[in-house]
C-alpha cells in the first residue's frame, strides 16, 4: 500500500499538512508514504521580494514528484494553497503534464484527496479542494473528504479550517499562523482514512 503525498507550499503551511498527513496513513494506518513537491515556477529573486526564500529552504530536502511517482501510487493525496479559489499555478502546470496518464487510465480507481491553506478563514478552501476534485474525476479516481466522525471539524470556538470535502489550515495575511492542534489532529484523521480505503482497495 503505497500512498503519494504531492504538495506545493510557498510559506510552509501546505507542507506543515503533508506532515500531519503522511503521520497518520503511516504511523496509524501502517503505509508506505512518500512526501513529494511538485517543481518550482518562480525564481528566486520573486521568492525573495515575496518573503518565502526560508519556507523554500526548509524544504530543499524533499524530492520533486514525478508523473512515474503518480502512476505508482495506490493513493495520492495533493496539496495546493489557495489562488483566488483555485490551485495555484504550480500544482496547475504539474497536473496539466497528465494527459499521458490520462490516456492510459493510469490513475483509473486509486484513491485521491486533496488539502489547502488560505491567508483567510473564507479565503477559498471549498472552492480550491471542490475545483481540484474535478481532475481527479476526469482521471477516474476515487475522491475521499473528511468526514464528521472527525470531530474537530464540529468546533466553533476558534478560527480554523477544515471542512467536509479536505483538509485545510488558515494561514494569517502575513503567514503568521501555525497550523491549530485541531487542524493537525485532521490531517493525520485523513491520512489514516485514506490509507484505510486504499488498503480495501487494494485487498
Amino acid at each position: 500500500m503505497n500512498i503519494l503525498v504531492v504538495y506545493y507550499s510557498m510559506y510552509g503551511h501546505v507542507y506543515s499538512l503533508a506532515k500531519s498527513i503522511a503521520k497518520g496513513a503511516k504511523d496509524m494506518a501502517g503505509a508506505n508514504v512518500e512526501i513529494k513537491k511538485v517543481k518550482e515556477t518562480l525564481s528566486d529573486d520573486i521568492l525573495e521580494k515575496m518573503g518565502a526564500l526560508k519556507a523554500k529552504d526548509a524544504q530543499k530536502d524533499v524530492k520533486i514528484a514525478t508523473l512515474e511517482d503518480l502512476e505508482k501510487a495506490d493513493a495520492i493525496i495533493f496539496g495546493t494553497p489557495t489562488r483566488f479559489g483555485n490551485m495555484c499555478a504550480q500544482m496547475r502546470a504539474f497536473l496539466d503534464a497528465t494527459g499521458g496518464l490520462w490516456m492510459k487510465g493510469a490513475l483509473v480507481g486509486k484513491v485521491g484527496s486533496v488539502f489547502t491553506s488560505s491567508n483567510t478563514q473564507h479565503g477559498g478552501q471549498e472552492t480550491t479542494i471542490l475545483t481540484f476534485y474535478t481532475n481527479l474525476l476526469h482521471h477516474g479516481m476515487i475522491i475521499v473528504g473528511l468526514p464528521y466522525t472527525c470531530v474537530e471539524q464540529m468546533q466553533t470556538n476558534t478560527i480554523m479550517g477544515l471542512s467536509p470535502y479536505g483538509v485545510s489550515t488558515v494561514a494569517g495575511m502575513k503567514g503568521e499562523r501555525s497550523l491549530t492542534e485541531e487542524e493537525k489532529k485532521a490531517a493525520i484523521f485523513l491520512g489514516k482514512r485514506v490509507a484505510e480505503i486504499t488498503k480495501k482497495q487494494c485487498s
